[in-house]
């Protein structure tokens, strides 16, 4: 076989057997094919040779058989043998057995070659697959598959041919996916739709209008536009292709830098933590949906049980209302909207402050059950489940809003809402404030930092488009806050030309503005119980996408790393209905009378430095530590090109230095905790930082516990922290470590 011509001559079956004992094991079959097919035991053996070529050559000439031909030949011997310029390497096909049991291993594909399994065969199974070295320079050689049974021995010679660089990046992306038993989604559009299902949420519609208003109208697109850019946007890319890549969850995924496994920790319990109050947004809406499936909304008049002395029908006259305070619009009052919400749903006026809570509210309670079934019922069987029941909740949004924006252009003073909308104030530009608005809306709108969508990113195929669809999710989150700004403001205008008060009057953000400030707007439209049964289903909708990918990230995360410390046997279906339920039962405390004070706290306190301090070290770990030259090869593997400099630099500084200035602003300029009237005593500001902490603090604690855990002296202690948990080997072995060159640290 060393002695073998290259291209253009030939090899017959006689040559290519080996009978040495080390080359029978090297390459006969695992089994034999006895009685594989109905055979004449007096039929002479013949030996066939074809030649495939791309053009003519002559016939194999006829070679004697060797004299010990039969005696070889009684098992079955199937190898290849691929000529290259290094030598010839041998490879064993599939078995007979192994063909019977996967009858993928049958098929050819065009002008494809039987194959098996080698050390340059990248995990192949199948038979029309050829070895292939695509980390090597181009070679010529040829591909020889030595197909032997007693009845009808054959061999095949196929030629490969030239390859360049960027075919080889091209038949990188189309080799087979390998399979390690982790589940996929079931079409790529199912985790385009899942991604944009959490990236588009609430605060689309409750707090970007507001905030596009509050500074500068249109001039606000400017700061949002260059903070999405330069800071959210490449923080997203680099979550896609870490999930994608390793497919891996937010915690196990860390095997590439051990020394911030606590960054994955620390993601997972933002996204549980914020799970306690989020679904229950979702609750809330649930129970305003059914409270408008009547003829008369119950927050249209001041003549409930619920009421109070103070409240102000707007539709009334002056002399009918119980007060004689000039009405100054619904965040002034007590409008009945704002009584129903407060008195009537929340029953605040049975609790005092945080230190005295009460029992939940059942009704309130059953909503969040419901809520956390739909959950389950999306979440207990993977991303086969919940792929399928984005293309509702992703897309119902866009037809409710679509039909809002219709109905609002009609009414009365919706022009003028949409020119307080979008009226530029160019000089708001300089007050910094503007700035860090734009910089923490776009944040936590694309939801970098979660670990959410590297959650969803682990169960794509490996050479999925990651990059399309993150461009795809960024266009579409800022489209829809943009176009949720008009339909919010063209009933804001209504109701400020209505009510004869300023746009400043009615317009605000988060709960207040869609159970308070919306529902009392659609009150007076004629067929009102239709137009606010669509607008909370719209709510529902866009909630539960987020609500799935809080818990995804939590589930996936969890129970990734129970099975690599040996837990197997743990099965999805109870781990969900594990999480689910430890939830739902926090959740609840949220559901009490005096539970709005719990909801504030927790939306103050779980998910705002913590949030940001998991993107920050996330992104320092995998452009410093782990380092950009690694992670761009990885990008180059999986999608076949390499980042350009942009995202290069917007990795390594530009976004790093982002998360940074948001964090210290929001420590120097920290607003008192209070919700309307009420002022939050200083336990509970210390209850909120010890939340927030408890996240932080896994960081420092996973790190600390990886450096005095592992093997070795200190410096191999630390190498192996900083790399890949697959150069471990190597460097206890006494390797160089290539994170401790200067190479590393400076390559952009």
């Amino acid at each position: 076989m060393a002695a073998m011509p290259g291209q253009g001559n030939s090899v017959s079956a006689g040559e290519m057997k080996n009978t040495t004992p080390a080359a029978s094991n090297r390459s006969s079959s695992s089994g034999s094919r006895r009685g594989s097919s109905p055979r004449n035991e007096d039929q002479q053996e013949t030996c066939d040779a074809t030649i495939h070529k791309p053009d003519s050559t002559s016939p194999l000439p006829p070679r004697p058989r060797p004299v010990n031909y039969d005696k070889d030949h009684n098992e079955k011997v199937n190898t290849i043998a691929s000529l290259t310029g290094a030598g010839v390497l041998t490879h064993t096909a599939p078995s007979y057995e192994e063909q019977r049991a996967s009858p993928a291993l049958l098929s050819r594909g065009a002008g494809g070659t039987p194959g098996g399994r080698s050390a340059r065969d990248d995990g192949y199974c199948s038979a029309s697959s050829t070895p292939r070295a695509l980390d090597h320079k181009p070679t010529k050689g040829s591909v020889v598959t030595l197909s032997c049974y007693k009845k009808e021995p054959k061999v095949q010679i196929e030629e490969e041919y030239f390859y360049t660089e960027g075919s080889k990046r091209l038949r990188a992306n189309s080799k087979p996916e390998t399979s390690d038993g982790r589940e996929t989604w079931g079409t790529g559009a199912d985790f385009l739709l899942s991604i944009i299902g959490f990236a588009v949420d609430l605060a689309n519609v409750w707090r970007f209008p507001y905030l596009c208003y509050r500074n500068g109208g249109g001039a606000f697109l400017i700061p949002y536009t260059l903070m999405l850019v330069f800071g959210a946007v490449p923080l997203f890319y680099m979550e896609l292709i870490l999930g994608q890549y390793n497919r891996q969850g937010p915690i196990t995924l860390w095997k590439i830098c051990p020394l911030f496994k606590g960054v994955g920790f620390c993601a997972v319990m933002v996204a549980f933590y914020v799970s306690f109050y989020y679904n229950v947004i979702i609750g809330w809406a649930f129970y305003f949906l059914m409270s408008s499936a009547r003829s008369e909304l119950p927050w249209v008049h001041c003549d409930n049980s619920w009421n109070t002395e103070q409240c102000w029908d707007s539709a009334r006259l002056n002399g009918t209302n119980r007060t004689d305070v000039k009405y100054q619009g619904p965040l002034s009052h007590f409008t009945p909207a704002s009584e129903f919400f407060h008195r009537a749903v929340l029953e605040m006026q049975h609790s005092e402050g945080l230190n005295d809570l009460g029992l939940p509210k059942w009704q309130l309670a059953a909503c969040l059950g419901l809520v956390y079934v739909t959950l389950y019922l999306s979440l207990f069987k993977g991303v086969k489940s919940s792929g399928k029941v984005v293309w509702m909740t992703a897309t119902m949004p866009y037809v409710v809003l679509s039909i809002l924006l219709a109905r609002g252009l009609l009414l009365p003073g919706a022009t003028r809402g949409i020119a307080y909308y979008l009226q530029p104030e160019l000089t708001r530009l300089k007050d910094t404030q503007v700035w860090v608005d734009a910089a923490v809306q776009i944040f936590y709108s694309v939801g970098a930092g979660f670990g959410v969508h590297l959650s969803y990113a682990s169960y794509n195929t490996f050479h999925n488009n990651c990059y399309r669809d993150c461009l795809v999710t960024t266009l579409v989150n800022c489209f829809t806050s943009f176009f949720s700004g008009f339909v919010i403001f063209t009933y804001l205008g209504f109701m400020s030309y209505k009510q004869g008060v300023p746009i400043s009057s009615v317009a605000t953000e988060g709960p207040g503005l869609v159970f308070q400030v919306y529902p009392e707007a659609v009150a007076t439209l004629p067929g009102a119980s239709l137009w606010a049964m669509l607008f909370f289903f719209m709510l529902i909708m866009l909630g539960l996408d987020s609500g799935m990918g809080g818990l995804e990230c939590v589930i996936t995360g969890l129970l990734d790393q129970a099975r690599a410390s040996g837990a197997h046997w743990l099965r999805r279906e109870h781990f969900t209905l594990l999480v689910v339920c430890v939830s739902f039962c926090i959740a609840c405390i949220n559901v009490t009378p005096g539970g709005i004070y719990m909801f504030h706290l927790l939306d103050t306190y779980a998910a705002g430095i913590s949030l940001l301090c998991s993107a920050l070290f996330e992104a320092v770990a995998v452009s410093w530590f782990y380092g950009l030259k690694r992670f761009s090869d990885d990008v180059e593997e999986m999608l076949g090109f390499r980042p350009g400099i942009y995202w290069r630099i917007c990795w390594k500084f530009v976004s790093p230095i982002f998360i940074i200035g948001v964090v210290v602003f929001g420590l120097l300029y920290q607003q008192p905790l209070q919700y309307q009237q009420y002022t939050y005593p200083q336990w509970a500001v210390v209850l909120g930082w010890g939340l927030a902490c408890s996240s932080i603090l896994m960081i420092p604690i996973v790190a600390i516990y990886k450096l005095a855990t592992t093997p070795g002296t200190f410096r191999q202690r630390l190498a192996c922290c900083i790399s890949p948990e697959s150069e471990h080997e190597a460097i206890r072995g006494g390797a160089p470590v290539s994170r401790f060159t200067w190479r590393h640290w400076l390559y952009v």
